[in-house]
């Protein structure tokens, strides 16, 4: 048994950067070659909303964690906690305990996920710097591309952690974007001492929503195939144009939701005779029967709203950016990828931390 775990806090720039996602398959790559791995997040979910996290026991479940290598959070940032903080105006600020987050439980190696961005929680003191100095942790960054400006964004945080940060992942790199990240980002950052991990290229199965994530951003009905909700949407279509366009349309995507008109039977029938995982039609009128006979025939749920077409889509296509980890093949998926893309060697390098020596 180690005398003392190593502490690794995996932050990011900014919400839904990837980073719970990154951490799990760190996790898990990191499991499979031998080490053994504690996970916890020190503060809770923010303060637009007050319920539970569900990533957290997904991923203490996931890595199979005994239950002395999970630690829960100590605080979490509710309008309540926030709103007491503030009554203490200029005072010296509330502090949090994160004593259990040196203790020692066998574990080499403990991942801890950071807050929502990099300044989040500075109000209490716990902001990802604040953290990493107090339990002494390093910190591996996870940003997803935008441009090339997110360079800046990484030298702001060499900025905030100092030498705490001890490399950094771009994700969600687009397939145009993979050349000058390698040939122009990595390189420049290795040369300003920012240790470039990874770049993980965008995956379709990673950025899609399932059908019933869908139903409960939109408040929709199921009006058929309620037991086929799990199905994966990974791209969102418009069913607003001629017929004779919609179907060449269509056959271009894969695994859509197509939103439509109730009204519009002609573009329903052609998106069922295509890639279409879901329907969603808009107005709250109801499809004909032969649309609802054909789509169970198919298998494919069809949903209605009382939304426009243009605020449904708006409100579907925000959850692509606010996606939960929770499918068996997202985590499939991340594994692949960072046992593609990971330097998982230099990262044992970097946090000084060797392989447990199998015995022979």
């Amino acid at each position: 048994m180690p005398s003392s775990a190593k502490r690794l806090m995996i932050g990011s720039t900014e919400a839904y950067s990837g980073k719970s996602a990154v951490l799990l398959g760190i996790g898990l790559q990191l499991q499979a070659a031998g080490l053994d791995i504690g996970f916890g997040k020190p503060i809770g979910n923010s303060i637009n909303g007050t319920e539970k996290d569900p990533d957290l026991d997904f991923i203490a479940e996931t890595l199979n964690l005994p239950a002395a290598w999970f630690y829960p959070p100590s605080v979490s940032l509710t309008e309540t906690v926030v709103a007491d903080r503030l009554t203490l105006g200029s005072q010296a600020p509330s502090s949090y305990s994160l004593r259990s987050y040196t203790e020692h439980h066998g574990e080499a190696l403990v991942l801890l996920e950071g807050p929502g961005n990099l300044t989040e929680g500075t109000l209490l003191n716990l902001s990802v710097a604040h953290m990493a100095a107090d339990i002494d942790a390093s910190v591996l960054v996870v940003t997803r591309y935008d441009s090339l400006l997110l360079v800046d964004r990484l030298l702001a945080a060499k900025a905030q952690l100092g030498s705490r940060l001890i490399g950094v992942i771009i994700n969600d790199v687009p397939t145009e974007a993979v050349d000058a990240c390698a040939d122009l980002a990595r390189p420049f950052l290795e040369g300003q001492g920012i240790p470039v991990l990874a770049l993980l290229p965008r995956s379709p199965i990673m950025r899609s929503v399932t059908v019933r994530e869908i139903v409960a951003r939109l408040n929709a009905e199921v009006l058929c195939c309620p037991n086929r909700l799990d199905l994966m949407v990974e791209t969102l279509t418009i069913g607003a144009m001629n017929v004779n366009s919609a179907l060449r349309y269509f056959r271009k995507a894969t695994n859509m939701a197509v939103v439509t008109g109730g009204d519009r039977t002609d573009i329903q029938f052609a998106a069922l005779e295509t890639s279409t995982q879901c329907l969603v039609l808009t107005g709250q009128i109801p499809p004909s029967p032969e649309i609802l006979e054909r789509a169970a025939d198919l298998e494919v749920p069809i949903v209605s709203v009382d939304s426009d077409t243009l605020s449904t889509v708006e409100r579907i296509d925000e959850l692509f950016g606010q996606v939960r980890l929770h499918e068996p093949i997202k985590v499939q998926c991340m594994q692949e990828l960072i046992a593609a893309h990971f330097d998982v060697q230099r990262l044992l390098h970097l946090l000084d931390l060797g392989l447990p020596v199998s015995a022979s």
